[in-house]
């Protein structure tokens, strides 16, 4: 099968073309958040890129004949926000007084909030760096319905990495150094990298994103994917591309399509299985279908399939090893006694201290006996979640609690029931006795979509990966996100592979952070202070 839907557009988009586009920056909009911005509320500002040659800006649906899941009513707000509380049926009720280190070793804690062992806890952290580069609904008002065809759209609908690169070195020079237009800035936290932050006390992050830096495992990629394209600028200096311009541009290709390799080969197939992705991949895709360069997010995608990364989150992490004064950094992904601590307790983003940074061996298999487990895709949320920072939701606003915000965003979009998707999808729906905990809330035989994707995968799949409707949702958009990209490497060059060194003959997560220089191994070989 063809990379693209129409391969007789393909000749228009060389490689000489996308490297043109890599350094454009032209029209685009500056940095997200203003760099004067409160401590952990980064102003949700549109910061789409000038690269890309995807046009469409706004959201758009899968099935737009579908009726809402229910009426925009305040008995449905109600049940909608009691099923979301927090002590409600999808709080995990995981014991934060045990502590973090006693939640992540003790397994008698984890008995409602079991771990996945497929997945290591960095996987959907990943999941969350993609859905930052590719969505970013900075408009459209919680719970009260709203036309996706009209939302502005202010991340561009492609893996291009705009999250990390804004605007460009040109439109966006805040965010490269001065000295070397060609690289991205990047600073030092007292012993290892942290993200460039205003000097004026805010600690605000310099970055195309705000939403990079809710937390220290976000930050942490986000430094990781600057230090790997400054190292991929260093090298195609030496394969002599020699101006600051061509630089720039062959380093920002070789990122790009590194990222893509992963997220295609690597992290689609532990969120849907390969089997889907296979079947994608031979077959075509038979929901999401976009032309060439006309790209767009479904809704059903953006506020109902994709979120399922929330019911992979772990109440608490290690850090890493040696951080907080030779000994390991652990803390609750979040928690509300770390609200205005300079140093927080928790693991939330906007702060500096020597301590927080992240060691990617928790996260990612290094084969060393130190990365530790995700937890299964099912209904059960980890209690953290449930009492967000402010600065972590983009838009500052209430409900602080994430299943209640995400079971208001079905109302946003008018999705509809995860039966009625199943149905015109021609998948066997859940029976009504998967969903029997929904009664007392009249979902069960119209269920939100986000908590039938959960439901989903916990009844078929075991958690283990999405069930078949959800997979084939996040299979279609994001391998239909390559195949409809002019500069992608499935279109440009269906046939490449990753270039950069690896450890092996393939190239994984952990050959990514190898490259950028945020291994184990090198740090255990840098000295005290990152350099």
């Amino acid at each position: 099968m063809s990379a693209v839907d129409d391969p007789e557009e393909t000749a228009r988009y060389s490689r000489r073309g996308f490297l043109k586009r890599a350094g454009a920056g032209a029209g685009a909009v500056a940095m997200a958040g203003g760099v004067g911005a409160a401590v952990g509320a980064p102003r949700a500002v549109a910061a789409r890129s000038g690269a890309v040659a995807t046009a469409p800006t706004t959201f758009g649906r899968l099935f737009p004949d579908l009726p809402p899941f229910a009426a925009d009513t305040d008995s449905v707000k109600s049940a909608l926000r009691s099923l979301g509380a927090k002590g409600g049926l999808l709080d995990a009720q995981d014991n934060i007084g045990a502590g973090p280190i006693a939640l992540i070793t003790d397994p008698a804690l984890n008995m409602n909030n079991p771990n996945n062992p497929t997945h290591t806890a960095g996987t959907h952290f990943v999941g969350q760096f993609v859905d930052h580069d590719i969505t970013f609904d900075a408009s459209s008002p919680l719970g009260v319905p709203t036309d996706p065809n009209r939302s502005t759209n202010s991340r561009t609908a492609s893996l291009d990495l705009d999250s990390l690169y804004g605007a460009g070195p040109v439109a966006s020079a805040q965010m490269y150094q001065p000295d070397d237009r060609a690289k991205l800035r990047i600073e030092s936290g007292g012993i290892f990298e942290d993200l460039p932050r205003a000097s004026d006390g805010t600690n605000t992050a310099i970055i195309g994103d705000p939403r990079n830096d809710e937390h220290m495992m976000i930050a942490g990629l986000q430094c990781a994917f600057i230090l790997f394209h400054n190292r991929a600028v260093d090298y195609a200096r030496g394969e002599g591309f020699t101006s600051w311009q061509d630089a720039f541009a062959e380093a920002r290709r070789l990122t790009t399509w590194h990222y893509q390799w992963l997220v295609l080969h690597e992290f689609l197939p532990l969120f849907i299985g390969q089997a889907i992705v296979d079947d994608i991949l031979k077959k075509g895709r038979h929901f999401y279908k976009p032309r060439l360069g006309q790209a767009f997010i479904p809704v059903e995608f953006q506020a109902g399939a994709y979120r399922f990364g929330h019911s992979m989150v772990r109440p608490s992490y290690r850090a890493n090893l040696k951080g907080d004064n030779g000994n390991p950094f652990f803390g609750m992904i979040f928690d509300p006694s770390g609200d205005g601590q300079p140093d927080p307790v928790d693991l939330r983003g906007g702060a500096r201290a020597a301590r927080r940074f992240i060691g990617w061996q928790t996260f990612f298999d290094f084969a060393d006996g130190q990365v530790k487990p995700n937890k299964l895709i099912d209904t059960k949320i980890s209690t953290p979640l449930f009492t967000l920072p402010l600065g972590a939701i983009a838009s500052h606003d209430q409900p602080q609690v994430l299943p209640q915000r995400n079971l208001l965003r079905q109302l946003t979009w008018s999705l509809p029931s995860g039966q009625k998707v199943a149905g015109e999808m021609g998948i066997q729906p859940l029976a009504a006795a998967d969903l029997a905990e929904l009664q007392p809330y009249g979902f069960q035989k119209s269920t939100p979509l986000w908590y039938y994707v959960l439901k989903e995968a916990q009844v078929v799949a075991r958690g283990l990966t999405l069930g078949p409707l959800g997979g084939r949702i996040v299979g279609e958009v994001l391998i239909g996100l390559l195949q409809t990209d002019p500069s992608s490497f499935l279109v440009v060059q269906p046939a490449w592979q990753p270039t950069l060194p690896s450890v092996g003959s393939t190239f994984r997560m952990t050959d990514f952070l190898t490259f950028a220089g945020v291994d184990p191994a090198t740090r255990h070989a840098q000295q005290p202070a990152y350099a």
